[in-house]
């Protein structure tokens, strides 16, 4: 429930709600655009990120909570662990069961892999099933992958690997096509077409969704896909070390029984890291949208490996996380809802930016507002927001508009006494998504022969930043290539002798180094204790 302060700084959002109806806010030149970057956005802050000192990106910046981990030992003792046998013998392993990971193993496993697929929590605990707004893919007749793809690298910044983008744009329609196969339920109009929306970015509406819980829907259609072809799935199990041969080539990895304390080993053919992003990281000391096992492990694993990684020095904020109610904060209010209409405005009833310029401009005209224009609201001492104006929804669509079209979030706010359909809600950036990760060819080829990368932990696809609605359609074309590509391989792969020499390598690089600490990792979960 809002206070009376709040209740105060409503009625001047709601003055100003007629002349914003009414007009059509400007969008920002490409000049404008970089000057708002570079002068607010994270990225661009001088203490945000330092240079790695060791590895393949060594001398690169990159956030100081990634290379925390990068720079540190290994959970294991490299010259005393036992890699005689192996509890597991398979043609695919897959490292997470998420999205990417659950859309590979499908994929594997028809075409003909025995796959195992592991992860540290529950099957289909990931950012994906968190996701809210949507999915991407020209399918209609008004669009093409072309001009997809001309949307993707624009809201990039124009740095994406061009061969990622295409495989991604072009791949989107029989995506969608694959998950309404499988019983996915995306929202449609009476007369089965399904209903698409605009996404910041976008010049078509191609956004598909399920109310707005697509990624929840997406999960579900796939969880239930894996389990009716019976693949096997440990839950409960972390990876923590890859395994390589006398030849560099990825040939399993160590496991860890979160729930015994256990290690063992898994042998495959090929690997697939699926192990999603780092956003419990909580870079540059933001508030996360990110389920609690997105702890960079992936990252670590691959690059002790000797894997290259890709922009990681881009990292997105997105502009609407939740700041109030507290025990919602950093949640997600997905960009649907100034897809449909709501507008930011600040204490002055004022719109400052377009709805639905790109995610890495809006949060940076957020931050703008809240931290130099101080035209924020503050909510606690030195928390400053910006108001969601979600009843301009219902103003532009007719009344019941916010309530059926956002059920989700709804209810969520209806928990805490808010009606988000006759009162605005405070936002500001929360940590979301990492643009960068380990870099990968088109079917999710590593630099290391039978490494194989899908997902969130891949980098090269967005460029520095992601539009909406290209990280469900992301795992799921890369999931899909990485789990053939996989599959095949394993059919001629021939890995030798296992062992971790390639981890003692990395341990002596830190000491000619000289780094100095008692950090292990992957971190597994995040800290929050002291």
């Amino acid at each position: 429930m809002y206070d009376s302060m709040m209740l105060e700084s409503i009625k001047e959002v709601e003055k100003t709600r007629t002349k914003r109806l009414n007009e059509e806010f400007a969008r920002l030149t490409a000049d404008e655009k970089l000057e708002l970057l570079h002068n607010f956005h994270p990225d661009f802050r001088d203490d945000t990120q330092r240079e790695v000192k060791i590895g393949a990106n060594k001398g690169e910046k990159i956030p100081h909570e990634i290379a925390d981990l990068l720079e540190s030992k290994s959970l294991l003792n490299p010259k005393s662990f036992d890699i005689i046998n192996a509890e597991h013998d398979v043609d695919v392993l897959i490292i997470g069961a998420g999205g990417a990971g659950s859309a590979a193993a499908l994929v594997a496993k028809e075409s003909g892999a025995k796959v195992l697929m592991v992860t540290k929590l529950r099957h289909g605990d990931s950012n994906t099933v968190m996701a809210q707004g949507g999915i991407q893919a020209a399918d209609k007749t008004n669009d093409s992958p072309m001009t997809h793809y001309i949307d993707v690298v624009g809201g990039g910044g124009y740095t994406n690997i061009p061969e990622l983008a295409r495989a991604l744009t072009m791949d989107a329609p029989s995506v969608i096509k694959w998950l309404e196969s499988l019983g996915c339920m995306f929202s449609k109009d009476e007369d089965g077409t399904m209903q698409t929306i605009h996404g910041g970015g976008t010049s078509r509406k191609r956004m598909h969704f399920a109310s707005d819980y697509t990624g929840a829907e997406i999960m579900r259609t796939l969880r239930d896909e894996v389990q009716n072809k019976e693949i096997e799935t440990i839950e409960f199990c972390s990876a923590v070390e890859l395994l390589l041969d006398e030849d560099g080539k990825c040939g399993g990895a160590v496991l860890y029984n979160m729930e015994t304390k256990e290690y063992f080993i898994a042998r495959a053919k090929t690997v697939i890291i699926a192990t999603g992003g780092s956003g419990r990281l909580h870079l540059a000391g933001f508030p996360t949208s990110n389920h609690y096992g997105a702890t960079a492990d992936g990252i670590v694993m691959a690059y002790r490996a000797g894997a290259k990684l890709a922009f990681l020095d881009a990292n997105q904020v997105h502009p609407t996380g939740v700041v109030y109610p507290k025990q919602m904060i950093g949640q997600l209010v997905t960009e649907k809802v100034r897809g449909i209409g709501a507008q930011l405005v600040n204490t002055k009833g004022e719109q400052f930016i377009h709805p639905l310029e790109t995610r890495d401009v809006v949060s940076s005209a957020v931050i703008r507002e809240c931290e130099h224009r101080q035209n924020g609201y503050e909510v606690e001492e030195r928390q400053y927001a910006v108001w969601l104006d979600s009843p301009m929804i219902d103003l532009i669509h007719g009344k019941g508009t916010v309530k059926r079209e956002l059920p989700a979030m709804f209810k969520q706010y209806e928990r805490y006494d808010i009606d988000m359909s006759k009162h605005p809600i405070l936002i500001f950036p929360t940590l979301h998504y990492q643009n960068g990760g380990i870099l990968i060819k088109e079917n999710g080829e590593t630099e290391i022969e039978n490494l194989f990368v899908a997902g969130e932990v891949a980098g090269g696809i967005h460029g520095r930043n992601r539009l909406m609605g290209n990280s469900l359609l992301d795992i799921l074309v890369f999931g899909r290539r990485a789990g053939k590509a996989a599959a095949d391989k394993s059919k001629n792969s021939d890995v030798k002798i296992l062992s971790l020499k390639h981890v003692e390598r990395f341990h002596k690089q830190l000491e000619e180094a000289g780094i100095e600490s008692e950090r292990t990792s992957p971190m597994l979960l995040p800290k929050y204790h002291k």
